[in-house]
């Protein structure tokens, strides 16, 4: 017997989720994620306000790799999320070669978000920057975000989350304790307008 068609699906990709005051998970409580991908089998994506305590510099000494970019040496890394934690992401600016495609980057493993973002996973990005170059714009994590099928879905059900269009200026120009609040701006929120009392007489 054939089945119902699905419900289209509200692609997210490039797209923030803000957690509800009722989001009580560790990783999760106050977060800001950026998602890089959203489909019908799940979503990827990096929380982008809660830094570790582990400096760029720190990063770049563990990989034996000088860091010859004076406005990352104390940036943070990123707790990106609770997936592959020893793994880092780099979520940038796009790159192109010159001469290639506008849509071929110029690092061995990256994906492209539609939106305007790029994430590399692959060493050749670190060793860009490691030289002076690379991306201008940069977040760097360990560990990543990720929904199984459906699962982000019933999670939106249960408004534990908000979603809002993305604004890179949020990720790469604010300053980290002020990304929750920046990301809730986007939709004319404000923290306080979501205590779990609010709105109740």
């Amino acid at each position: 017997m054939p089945s119902a068609p699905d419900s289209p699906l509200t692609n997210l990709t490039h797209h923030f989720l803000i957690a509800m005051p009722g989001l009580e998970d560790e990783a999760f409580a106050r977060s800001v994620v950026y998602l890089c991908e959203h489909s019908e089998r799940g979503a990827l994506g990096l929380i982008i306000n809660k830094p570790s305590d582990i400096s760029l510099k720190n990063l770049f000494d563990k990989v034996d790799l000088p860091l010859r970019r004076s406005d990352l040496i104390d940036a943070p890394v990123f707790q990106g999320g609770p997936v592959q934690t020893e793994r880092g992401f780099v979520l940038h600016e796009p790159m192109t070669a010159s001469g290639a495609p506008a849509d071929e980057s110029v690092y061995a493993s990256t994906m492209a978000i539609p939106g305007g973002l790029e994430m590399t996973t692959s060493k050749d990005v670190l060793e860009a920057l490691s030289t002076g170059a690379g991306p201008r714009r940069v977040l760097v994590s360990l560990g990543y975000s990720a929904w199984g099928e459906g699962q982000l879905e019933s999670e939106l059900a249960e408004n534990s989350w908000l979603t809002v269009g993305a604004d890179p200026a949020v990720i790469f120009d604010t300053p980290v304790e002020q990304r929750y609040e920046r990301a809730l701006g986007l939709l004319g929120l404000q923290s306080w307008m979501l205590s779990p009392g609010a709105g109740h007489a």
